[in-house]
């Protein structure tokens, strides 16, 4: 499946406009990855809205989640 060239540049014109507004989130992504995220592993995401009530949910990685982590991190290193 081949992405619009076109689609791309406005995929990262909105990730540049995102990191600009939460510069710590992508830092925060090298420290995840540096430590290697591994098969086993939980993520967990929890959002807040602006009345302070919050719902979570976690996901245990499985061999198939690592495959798209890796196509995700390859996608992204040729994006360089």
């Amino acid at each position: 499946m081949a992405m619009n060239p076109a689609m791309l540049f406005k995929i990262k014109s909105a990730w540049d406009k995102f990191v600009n507004n939460h510069p710590k989130f992508p830092m925060f992504l090298r420290a995840a990855s540096a430590t290697g995220i591994k098969e086993g592993y939980i993520i967990e995401v929890k959002i807040t809205d602006t009345e302070g009530k919050a719902i979570c949910t976690n996901v245990k990685l499985t061999s198939s989640d690592m495959e798209l982590i890796d196509m995700i991190k390859d996608m992204s290193s040729n994006a360089r």
